[in-house]
């Protein structure tokens, strides 16, 4: 395994991020057992979760994936071992996440009622990276960046009362560290300004989508991490399946996360196949597993701090472990940045 410093932590976390979404949903709690001691054993110390998931999120498997991480910290005597990260809901609709049936908001109240049942349901009593999931504010993100409006009326919670709640946190001993998820480069600036001017917890990592079909967070983000040591933890690496090639040409296989909810439409706008089709055949061209290196591409960018992988059988955990010893020379960089400029974000 390859580890990089969370931030300006000091800590080490491994390049490869166990991420969760599917346990309590597509996974059981045996299957996510065997899944965090495969990854142990492989040397994966950095785990990622949400009070969210399981995905898609719905009131009747809120929090399991939480549940599921505990149990296993409970059974295993493992939670000195892991560098736990976790997420509060930003403003939402998921009024099932609240005891008052509220919509989520990154308020005092909601967010120190989401800790305390994160660590609850974790069975610890401190998470290392506490994240903000997604904003309150309106901003530019996700699949419709087009329809952002400035609306001051949509934002409850400043960034700087936020961080306030944030670093109460830390002091109290719940949280060690303290992360931005869905985050643009304005809000991350934001974030570590009141940090320095008011001497406040700072932000050590974002955790937004990247990936060869994404490569969006190049255009302002990179440079915000790595002047600011805030690493990007990748996710998506693999576009929701569709970079491995399960999809390819129409295909539809039973158990897959598009068969089962039909939710990836990210992944499906104009033009996205051709770019799809061209990274699978140059895959196939060098001999590489098409997702191994997709995920190698994510893990070897100089912003990266840890690409967040996920699977639903351990012979796809396996896969994508093992594509911390893919490399990605210059000849293949040059031919990943060809189809880049001719199919450029078909998918941000």
């Amino acid at each position: 395994m390859k580890f990089h410093k969370l931030g300006r932590t000091g800590q080490d976390v491994s390049v490869i991020c166990l991420g969760t979404m599917t346990w309590g949903e597509q996974n059981s709690e045996a299957d996510g057992f065997a899944q965090m001691d495969y990854a142990l054993e492989q040397g994966v110390n950095f785990f990622d979760t949400a009070e969210m998931y399981a995905v898609p999120p719905r009131a009747e498997t809120a929090g399991s994936t939480e549940r599921i991480i505990g149990n296993w910290f409970k059974a295993r005597g493992s939670r000195d071992k892991v560098i736990l990260a976790s997420k509060v809901a930003g403003a939402g609709t998921s009024v099932w996440l609240r005891d008052a049936g509220e919509p989520t908001r990154l308020n005092r109240a909601q967010m120190t009622e989401a800790l305390d049942k994160s660590l609850k349901r974790l069975q610890t009593d401190y998470i290392d990276l506490y994240q903000l999931h997604w904003p309150e504010r309106s901003m530019p993100w996700g699949s419709n960046p087009t329809a952002f409006r400035v609306s001051p009326a949509d934002e409850t919670t400043s960034i700087g009362e936020q961080l306030d709640i944030l670093d109460g946190f830390v002091k109290a001993g719940k949280v060690r560290w303290l992360g931005l998820s869905n985050e643009s480069a304005w809000g991350a600036m934001r974030f570590l300004t009141e940090s320095e001017t008011r001497g406040l917890a700072r932000m050590q990592s974002i955790q937004n989508a990247y990936s060869l079909v994404n490569r969006t967070f190049e255009t302002a983000l990179a440079e915000v991490a790595m002047r600011e040591q805030l690493g990007l933890l990748a996710y998506s690496a693999l576009a929701q399946g569709y970079l491995t090639g399960k999809y390819r040409d129409g295909a539809l296989p039973a158990g897959s996360r598009k068969a089962l909810f039909n939710r990836l439409q990210r992944y499906e706008k104009p033009g996205a196949d051709i770019a799809f089709n061209a990274y699978l055949d140059l895959a196939r061209e060098r001999g590489l597993d098409p997702a191994q290196m997709a995920l190698a591409f994510a893990n070897t960018r100089p912003f990266t701090t840890a690409t967040i992988i996920g699977a639903t059988t351990m012979a796809q955990l396996k896969t994508a472990i093992a594509s911390i010893d893919v490399a990605i020379p210059a000849d293949l960089e040059e031919r990943i940045d060809a189809i880049h400029q001719l199919h450029m974000n078909p998918a941000p």
